[in-house]
């Protein structure tokens, strides 16, 4: 496996390092604090290639490897963890798997639109008796000569507050569990489908996470997206690309809270010193590069896997569980070495970041 970056793959993420360190970063405090959605942060996303990314050009994508997507989602998570879920969900989550089963009128109405930030998609797969046990679907759709009806209550629905079209799972055989859900491609301008608000979080603000309420929505079998039953299957495979873009937003976070703190302990003073000349703050900002370093690899390693293998379902799994891990444990040390900087809304950014 080769770690380096061709020309090319550098020529496509240099105007991304720019976009996350000249707009998105200025921006992050704001999204947070008033839980906004940054459309036109997505816009500009969407005009970089950021939307469609790991499409072929001949869809409207950008045509990336799954490690420059990689890359891109750690850039901008660097900046700002919201606008990179956003990206996120709209590539792994919808986009592609409606590229890998969608058909081909699917594809003629939504692709390019999803791709080139023209539109832009969730999905709808969580309830609140569905969350890790997501085979415990009771949204259900129910096949009737006209075609299907959908009712029920999905939850905490990344993007839906802007969304334009879902990928909905629901039970199209009750009692089948895994084995008896389908995935359904719906406009959410649908009659009877109502958007309510998710409670309000403590971090990723701006997501624009709502509930999503079917009560008897209609949509004709075109709708079903890919074959009747085989929806668990569509889920795990989107969730296996979400995996590794969530390693990568993890590692994002935490090499800016390592960046936070090395700047600040280059400038903090105590004893007539930088604190950063005391070996007790050098060991934690060692142990932080080299805990994100390991993530770093097992996550390049997840999507080489994605890129090369019908299934990267271990290296996905592994590199989000370590990244996640090292991330939550950058912000803890960071926090620490700040001390009480580090314990308030708006502590500052120190960018740029380091390149990825």
């Amino acid at each position: 496996m080769e770690f380096s970056r061709s020309d090319e793959q550098e020529a496509f993420l240099t105007p991304v390092r720019a976009f996350a360190v000249d707009r998105v970063a200025p921006r992050a405090a704001e999204i947070d604090v008033t839980g906004t959605f940054p459309r036109d942060l997505v816009r500009e996303a969407a005009a970089l290639g950021l939307t469609g990314m790991t499409l072929p050009t001949s869809a409207g994508g950008a045509g990336q490897s799954y490690a420059t997507y990689a890359a891109m989602i750690e850039l901008v998570s660097a900046a700002s963890a919201t606008v990179a879920v956003i990206l996120s969900v709209n590539n792994s989550l919808v986009a592609e798997p409606l590229y890998e089963f969608g058909t081909d009128v699917q594809k003629d109405t939504w692709l390019r639109r999803l791709a080139t930030g023209e539109a832009l998609g969730s999905f709808a797969l969580s309830e609140a008796q569905a969350g890790s046990d997501a085979g415990n679907q009771q949204t259900s759709a129910r096949l009737d000569d006209q075609g299907y009806v959908l009712s029920g209550r999905k939850v905490w629905v990344a993007n839906a507050d802007v969304a334009d079209v879902a990928i909905v799972f629901a039970t199209t055989q009750p009692g089948a569990r895994g084995r008896g859900i389908s995935a359904f491609l719906v406009p959410l301008d649908r009659p009877g489908i109502t958007r309510v608000p998710s409670p309000d979080s403590l971090g990723v603000r701006g997501l624009g996470c709502m509930d999503l309420h079917f009560n008897d929505v209609r949509v004709d079998t075109g709708a079903l997206l890919g074959e009747s039953g085989r929806g668990f299957r569509i889920a795990m495979r989107a969730l296996e690309g979400g995996r590794v873009a969530i390693a990568a937003q993890a590692l994002g976070v935490g090499q800016a809270a390592l960046e936070e703190a090395i700047a600040y302990a280059r400038d903090r003073q105590a004893f007539g010193q930088p604190i950063g000349n005391f070996q007790a703050i050098q060991f934690q900002l060692a142990d932080i590069a080299t805990d994100l370093e390991a993530a770093r690899m097992l996550t390049w390693s997840a999507a080489d896997a994605r890129d090369r293998a019908p299934r990267a379902t271990l290296e996905a799994s592994m590199a989000k569980l370590q990244a996640s891990e090292a991330a939550h444990r950058a912000a803890d040390r960071a926090m620490q070495i700040l001390a009480s900087q580090g314990y308030r809304r708006g502590s500052k950014l120190f960018w740029p970041a380091r390149s990825t």
